[in-house]
């Protein structure tokens, strides 16, 4: 088990990382989410052991890896970029590490055969990566990592470089690698779909820190602040003011809520507004002038004055006003923290 326990970096004198602490179980795969810049990809050059931290520890089974040298940690990693060697064949990629190892030359063809059908690249062994279009290099990157038995696999952004319809056909594949391997995993990214179908665990990085943790599930239903829930998209956040009654006025409207939080009346508050389940009614506390209307595939997006934006089954007229009602449970109370 991977232990990471109060990792603190600078960058430019200002904290990157601040006292970052998490764990990665046997078969587990975490993904790191985070916007640019949130110091997701040092946590991970930290832990493979490619630069030091300034504060903190990172633990395997219990051992202090402070002393460990990159090769020595057996981790692998597959970059963005791919970081495949032009002058080597497809083999030739696969076996470096293993070459590394001081494996013997019968044990490295037989690895690098198994390790590319697993990658659904068998027969590609003598191809020449310069050759091999973005998909097939990720594959190659992706042997290469797992050709050693690492103990661990990371990824920073592996798949950001390609195209929307290769990318979900590589995220299905890794999905199926890593349940079928049971190597611990950790999944950098900055796109909450590769992170939500790829992960056990979400890690949502802000600020140098982990400002929510959970299943994919738990953070999607409960983002737990304001930040959070914009950054995932998680639906409408409308900024409100408690009134008697447990009702709360927003832009569009009066919204009944049953809050967790001690609010007091007249105190600003936070909602979270689900966009889906919601049916356009003749009358209503929530209303807005329609400005927007566009199709998608179970419906349309229909955005309202100030910005809001709902899904509905049929589609309103631009400029008409009109009347919503959103369900007890599309409605969540966000807690006023810093995160905002």
């Amino acid at each position: 088990m991977l232990e990471v326990k109060n990792i603190c970096k600078s960058y430019q004198g200002q904290p990157l990382l601040r006292n970052i602490s998490f764990t990665v179980a046997v078969g587990e795969t975490v993904c790191l989410l985070g916007a640019s810049g949130s110091g997701k990809s040092t946590l991970l050059r930290i832990i493979a052991g490619l630069e030091p931290p300034e504060q903190g520890k990172v633990f395997w089974e219990g051992q202090d890896l402070a002393s460990v040298p990159a090769h020595r940690r057996i981790f692998g990693l597959v970059f963005q970029d791919y970081a495949l060697f032009p002058h080597l064949t497809v083999a030739g990629n696969v076996a470096f590490g293993l070459k590394m190892l001081g494996l013997p030359l019968n044990e490295i063809n037989g690895r690098v055969l198994s390790t590319l059908k697993k990658v659904n690249l068998a027969g590609f062994e003598n191809r020449r990566v310069t050759d091999l279009s973005g998909g097939e290099q990720q594959r190659v990157a992706l042997a290469r990592a797992l050709a050693p038995d690492p103990r661990l696999l990371m990824f920073d952004e592996p798949l950001g470089a390609l195209d929307r319809n290769l990318r979900e056909q590589l995220m299905a594949e890794l999905r199926r690698i890593l349940r079928l391997s049971g190597v611990p995993a950790i999944y950098v990214t900055h796109d909450q779909e590769e992170a939500f179908f790829l992960a056990d665990r979400v890690l949502l990085l802000y600020a140098g820190g982990i400002v929510r943790e959970g299943t994919p599930a738990e953070v999607w239903s409960d983002p737990g602040s304001a930040w959070a829930a914009r950054f995932l998209d998680a639906g409408n956040v409308l900024p409100g003011v408690m009134l008697p009654g447990g009702q709360v006025r927003t832009i569009i409207g009066l919204f009944p809520v049953e809050c967790g939080h001690a609010y007091q009346d007249g105190e600003e508050v936070t909602l979270l507004v689900s966009r889906r389940g919601i049916r356009q009614v003749t009358q209503g506390a929530v209303s807005g002038e329609v400005t927007d209307v566009i199709f998608r595939q179970d419906g349309y997006k229909v955005t309202l004055e100030n910005g809001p934006d709902f899904y509905l089954p049929e589609a309103p007229q631009v400029g008409h006003r009109i009347f919503l009602e959103v369900p007890p449970l599309g409605v969540k109370c966000l807690p006023n923290l810093p995160l905002q």
